[in-house]
């Protein structure tokens, strides 16, 4: 089992080892396995790598972040100007559908919403609206459109879990609840904790997932 001194470590090696962050902004504190980053930077991209590289070290069991973005005078836009720079995104992305999107922004922090057909198309708004300049913070609250799942489901999850690189398959059970997904095991990280995540929600129909897999460091 690391110390959190040595998790602290690896999470400020992991920061210093990302091109577009730079790691003298960001404050680590882990408490007990936990990570927090603090800090202020002057892009929304910045946040989302440092947060990434935070998840992909071995050792982490939970994360909490608490890093602001603060743009330049040069790149502060007005909520009219990030509104439209994001619809005109989702016009050129075909991963987003947007007449199915409805986007709010108040002071920079964007809230998107509305119903897609499948989480990729979730995933993708999201990835946009973070491309954009002067996104301080986002609330994707998209849902997908609700389909009867079959029991099959849970066979596919778990030929999804096999074919990934990221993913140990053998410490993941997969059990349909009430229509929902839950998902119970054993993983060695919060990337491949959200990895199993992400592939349960490939599969048709899946709405919620109920993530119950615990992270342990051997």
């Amino acid at each position: 089992m690391k110390t959190d001194l040595e998790i602290k470590n690896d999470v400020l090696h992991e920061l210093a080892w990302q091109p577009n962050v730079d790691e003298t902004q960001i404050g680590v504190v882990v408490e007990n396995g936990v990570v927090m980053l603090t800090g202020v930077v002057d892009n929304y991209l910045v946040k989302v790598a440092a947060e990434k590289a935070a998840k992909r070290v071995k050792g982490v069991k939970a994360f909490a972040g608490d890093i602001h973005v603060k743009y330049g005078t040069n790149f502060q836009k007005t909520d009219i100007e990030i509104g439209k720079a994001i619809v005109k995104a989702f016009e050129w992305n075909t991963a987003v559908p947007e007449d199915k999107i409805a986007i709010e922004v108040r002071e920079g922090w964007v809230t998107i919403s509305g119903e897609v057909e499948w989480n990729y198309q979730r995933d993708a708004a999201a990835r946009v609206v973070e491309s954009i300049k002067g996104v301080k913070w986002i609330n994707n609250t998209i849902t997908i459109k609700s389909v009867k799942i079959t029991e099959d489901v849970t066979e596919n999850i778990a030929k999804a879990f096999k074919r990934s690189a990221d993913i140990e398959a053998s410490g993941i059970t997969v059990d349909i609840i009430d229509g929902l997904v839950k998902l119970k095991g054993i993983v060695h990280s919060i990337t491949e904790k959200k990895s199993a995540e992400k592939a349960a929600y490939l599969s048709p129909g899946v709405d919620v997932i109920i993530n119950e897999l615990e992270v342990i460091d051997n």
